[in-house]
């Protein structure tokens, strides 16, 4: 069997559309008739020599990788794997995406559609259902109220402190308002950041910066590379950085045992489900914005770093003469530690009690995602609350729909999961909170107990 180096290259550095369009000619003519086994696919995951599937067809992603779009990682992920599902779920527009990918085309699998499995046909029939039923066309009024009344929080955390004066009570107040106005934005940028608000991918990028980054001080680049890398491989070890969370906490129930084999982390992990309610919102306050500013500076995001200068001045400009510097820090900071907590007992709700483990080359992408992701029930508050996140499932199968079309897409993805013995979790709202402190005792348990065990057979 012919590998990638005994073909001629067809990887190139370049956009331009001859180069295209010359590539594509040359795949088809010359890699077309090109037939590989998963054993040989399999092997062609290291950082030079990538190789990955999409629909029964081979693609060498070794020089494409550098220049992907959603970053190197998250197709990397994918190396040596069927990236079909994946690559369904975040690229809406699949044959202007193809357009571009066939360049690197190098043949197909051997006996594709011949192995592919009845999950496999009956989530590729649910996904052209959602388009049939018009899931994908957001309600732009939705969206506009949404923002308006963030703006509406912020401008009246303003006038409680214009209006009471310099008090205590004011910061409180104005805390509150800009943590919920906050953390509403969280759930706006999210929208924008997986392309659901509108058609065009520059206009809901360009949406995202002045959301995240202009409203809310944050980097929206750091945020879509960390953010896809969840949504690629949900709670997979070393591939999913939202649970490579070892300075404060450790999730599941393989880290902590290869923690404490390893020896490594200095916290009281036992006590982890007791401080994680008191020390994470202000740790990850100062955490996050430390990582933020090195992905800044580290990758020049420099619209970015200028965008969110222009959000600090904005706030100091219209506090600063109501509140004075101290005043003015205070209701930043205690808006953050509100919007903290808020985001984290959300998002942490639907994932960390969940399955964390390392990666199945063979694991189809909705049993990936549902072992990965739990639901919480819906109300009109709740939904507000969550920010449509209590639909984490249907969100985690389907990433850029608009979320005010998450539920109705729920009835289908039940009866899928039913039909194919998969665990559909729905959870009320205050188990799912509760379950996170379960799961991060469960948790801090395993790697005492470990460590205990470690200790005794080395006397």
């Amino acid at each position: 069997m012919r590998t990638a180096r005994d073909l001629p290259s067809n990887g190139t550095t370049s956009a331009d559309p001859a180069d295209s369009t010359l590539r594509n000619r040359s795949s088809e003519s010359t890699f077309s008739s090109a037939i590989f086994t998963w054993d040989e696919i399999r092997t062609h995951v290291l950082p030079e020599d990538k190789w990955l599937v999409i629909d029964g067809d081979v693609y060498d992603i070794s020089k494409w990788s550098r220049r992907h779009p959603g970053g190197k990682a998250i197709i990397s992920h994918y190396a040596g794997q069927d990236a079909s599902d994946a690559f369904g779920a975040f690229h809406r527009d699949r044959q202007y995406v193809s357009k571009y990918l066939n360049m690197y085309r190098i043949g197909k699998v051997k006996g594709y559609d011949n192995h592919r499995s009845d999950l496999s046909r009956d989530f590729s029939d649910l996904r052209d259902l959602t388009k049939k039923m018009g899931l994908y066309e957001p309600n732009y009024w939705f969206y506009v109220f949404h923002l308006s009344h963030i703006i509406v929080l912020e401008i009246a955390a303003y006038m409680v402190v214009s209006l009471l004066g310099g008090t205590v009570l004011s910061w409180i107040l104005a805390a509150v308002l800009i943590g919920t106005s906050q953390t509403q934005g969280s759930w706006l940028n999210h929208d924008f950041g997986h392309l659901s608000v509108f058609k065009s991918t520059k206009a809901n990028l360009i949406a995202q910066k002045l959301v995240f980054t202009g409203i809310q001080g944050v980097s929206a680049s750091w945020w879509k590379y960390r953010h896809y890398l969840h949504h690629s491989k949900p709670n997979v070890i070393d591939k999913d950085p939202d649970i490579k969370m070892e300075v404060f906490l450790l999730v599941g129930d393989t880290i902590p045992v290869e923690m404490a084999k390893s020896k490594k982390g200095f916290m009281p992990y036992q006590h982890q489900h007791q401080y994680f309610t008191v020390l994470s919102p202000l740790l990850l306050v100062v955490y996050y914005y430390y990582e933020v500013l090195r992905f800044v500076f580290k990758r020049r995001e420099w619209l970015d770093l200028f965008l969110m200068m222009l959000y600090f001045v904005r706030y100091f400009y219209f506090f600063l003469p109501l509140t004075g510097l101290f005043g003015a820090y205070i209701i930043l900071y205690l808006g953050r530690v509100i919007q903290s907590a808020w985001f984290v007992w959300v998002s942490q709700s639907n994932h960390i009690p969940m399955a964390v483990e390392h990666d199945e080359q063979d694991k189809h992408w909705v049993p990936l995602q549902m072992h990965a992701t739990c639901n919480l029930e819906s109300s009109p508050f709740i939904d507000w609350f969550t920010g449509h996140l209590n639909f984490q499932i249907e969100h985690h199968l389907f990433p850029t729909m608009p979320r005010h079309n998450l539920s109705k897409i729920k009835p289908q993805v039940e009866s899928l999961c039913k039909k194919h013995n998969i665990p559909y979790i729905n959870k009320p709202f205050w188990t799912a909170m509760f379950d996170i402190l379960r799961s991060l005792r469960k948790s801090g348990n395993l790697w005492y107990d470990m460590s205990h065990t470690n200790d005794l057979l080395v006397q």
